[in-house]
Order: structure tokens, then C-alpha cells, then sequence
């Protein structure tokens, strides 16, 4: 007798796969939450991973100028700023003087007693001038640099000084910057009414904007760091400060003149952000671009003496003497 036995396997069909559980759901949901959060707190951890390095300390210079070599001998001052920061400047006189130059170097270098060049160039053509140590820096108190957030409180110490000085009744005050000099010279003419005018060198437009410009990543991706830049600044300086920017101060210019230079190549403040001060800037706002990397501004290292550069130094004496030459 023959057995039949019945096949009960779905020839010609494909098993179907069960639809995921709630419970699988939730496991990838949690999972990419999970990795949402360690990328927010990745990104929320690169500011003070690199800009804490930068700001948390006392510049103490390597090198320092006295101003004998340009045959300069200074008065030292020691201010107080409002916030309680003692500062020292180094203040070369001129005997009537058409104004007075109040001069800001970078964050890290060099030393503002580099600028005793540009002070002895300016003497020879009527002009006074003070060469601010910001705070965090050389003789100055203070152990963190503001990146401009503060430092113009420091510039106010040396406005208040020369409106308190008989000799200087009635001149001009020009606020000239560099690199984070720069930056904050802008932020001090947009606060302080008493500046008269402004020279303005290598800036960056705001802090969040050169640390997305120098992430090296594509725009729309390095933008998204921008808001930890801030919150990071935020807590650090104050919220109440986020306003005080390059692009944002240069609007409260007024019809104060100004001169704001950068050259094209520049691998420490990129050129984009010269695009944005100016963008945000008076129309009677004088630029000067320089080709090349020169963050500087003056060529072949003539910061020392600076009227070895020809163009540079007929640029800055044209523009003072146009505005200030009496």
C-alpha cells in the first residue's frame, strides 16, 4: 500500500518578514536620539575645547619695545576701567597736536609697544598718541581676553583720560586698530561718542563669524557651529554683550570718518570678513584692500617702521590729514 503524503511547505511563495514590533521602534528611535544628543554635545564642546586655550591667560610678550628705538620716551599710565581692570598705556605727546591716536594690537601679538613706529611716524606729522596694552596683556591686569566684547570698556579708560587732560582740550580722538585691535576699535567707535574717528585693520566681523570661516568645512556646514560659537561667547562674556560686533557697531558710526583695510589672502581673518563690516557700514565709509596674505597690512614686515611702506604710510597720514589736519 502507497503512503501519500501531503506537502505542506508554499511552493512558489516568499516568506514574509514580520512588520518591526513597537518595541524595535522605539529601540531605533531612542538610538538616533541618542545620536542626535552626542552630536549636539560634540559641537557644544568644540568652542571652549578651542577657543578656551585661546582666551584663558595672560599674554606675557616675548618682546617689548620702549620707544627709544625711534628716539620716543613715553609716559607710562595705569587706568582703571569701569569694570575694575587696571590697564597701562604708553603715551607720546606732541605739542598742539591735530589728534590723538589711541592704538589696539592682535589677541596674541605682537606687543602694542610694536606700534612706538607708527607713533613716531604720526609725531613727525602733528599727531599725539597712546598705545593701549588691552587687558590680559603685557603690564595690564586681567586673565582672560574678551575677544572684543570687553576690551572697549579698556579703550573708555583711555577716552575718559584724555578728556580729563587740559591738553588735549578740543582735540580729535582717533581709535586705530589691529587683527582683535581692529575688531575692538570698531566696537569702541560704536560705543564711545567721544571717538572721533576710526582706523580699522584686519577685523573680523564677529567671533562666531572667523571661527565658521576658519573650521575649513563647507559653508553650509561649518555654519552650523555658529550657534555653540555663540552660546559659548554667551555665557562666557555675558548675553547681554552679543551685540557688541564689528558688523553691529559699525552701524552707530554715524558721520564719524572711518578707514577699514584688508588684504584679499589673509589666512587669520579671511576677507569675508571685510565683506561684512562694510556691508553693514555707512556709505562714507573709506576702504583699502591690499593683495596678498598681509594681515598685517604693511608689507615685508615693516610693522616696526612703518614708513619703509611707502603706500601704507601715505595712506594712514592722508586719511588723518584729510579729516584732521586742521
Amino acid at each position: 500500500m502507497t503512503t501519500v503524503t501531503e506537502d505542506k511547505r508554499d511552493v512558489g511563495h516568499t516568506a514574509v518578514t514580520p512588520a518591526p514590533t513597537k518595541s524595535k521602534t522605539r529601540k531605533i528611535l531612542l538610538a538616533l536620539a541618542l545620536l542626535l544628543l552626542l552630536v549636539v554635545a560634540i559641537m557644544a564642546a568644540i568652542p571652549p575645547l578651542v577657543v578656551g586655550g585661546m582666551v584663558n591667560q595672560h599674554v606675557a610678550f616675548s618682546q617689548t619695545w620702549t620707544g627709544v628705538e625711534h628716539d620716543l620716551t613715553p609716559n607710562r599710565l595705569e587706568l582703571t576701567t569701569s569694570d575694575g581692570y587696571q590697564v597701562v598705556a604708553y603715551e607720546v605727546t606732541a605739542v598742539q597736536p591735530k589728534a590723538v591716536i589711541i592704538f589696539l594690537s592682535g589677541i596674541h601679538n605682537p606687543s602694542v609697544t610694536a606700534f612706538f613706529g607708527h607713533a613716531r611716524m604720526l609725531l613727525d606729522e602733528g599727531y599725539a598718541s597712546i598705545l593701549l596694552e588691552m587687558r590680559a596683556h603685557g603690564e595690564s591686569e586681567g586673565e582672560v581676553i574678551a575677544l572684543g566684547y570687553e576690551e572697549y570698556l579698556d579703550v573708555q579708560a583711555v577716552v575718559d583720560y584724555i578728556k580729563s587732560n587740559s591738553s588735549y582740550a578740543g582735540v580729535p580722538i582717533v581709535v586705530y586698530g589691529l587683527s582683535m585691535g581692529g575688531a575692538t576699535a570698531v566696537n569702541a567707535i560704536g560705543q564711545i561718542p567721544e571717538i572721533d574717528g576710526l582706523i580699522s585693520l584686519s577685523a573680523f566681523s564677529a567671533w562666531d563669524d572667523v571661527f565658521v570661516d576658519n573650521m575649513g568645512l563647507p559653508e553650509p556646514l561649518a555654519s552650523l557651529q555658529r550657534p555653540f560659537v555663540r552660546l559659548y561667547t554667551g555665557f562666557k562674556y555675558g548675553f547681554d554683550k552679543r551685540h557688541i560686533t564689528p558688523k553691529q557697531q559699525i552701524q552707530n558710526l554715524g558721520d564719524r570718518p572711518a578707514l577699514i583695510i584688508h588684504s584679499t589672502d589673509d589666512s587669520q581673518v579671511p576677507y569675508a570678513n571685510f565683506e561684512r563690516i562694510i556691508a553693514h557700514a555707512p556709505d562714507h565709509v573709506e576702504t583699502w584692500v591690499r593683495h596678498g596674505d598681509l594681515h598685517f597690512i604693511v608689507e615685508d614686515g615693516h610693522v616696526l617702521d612703518p614708513q619703509e611702506d611707502a603706500p601704507y604710510a601715505a595712506r594712514i597720514i592722508h586719511f588723518l590729514n584729510r579729516h584732521f589736519g586742521g
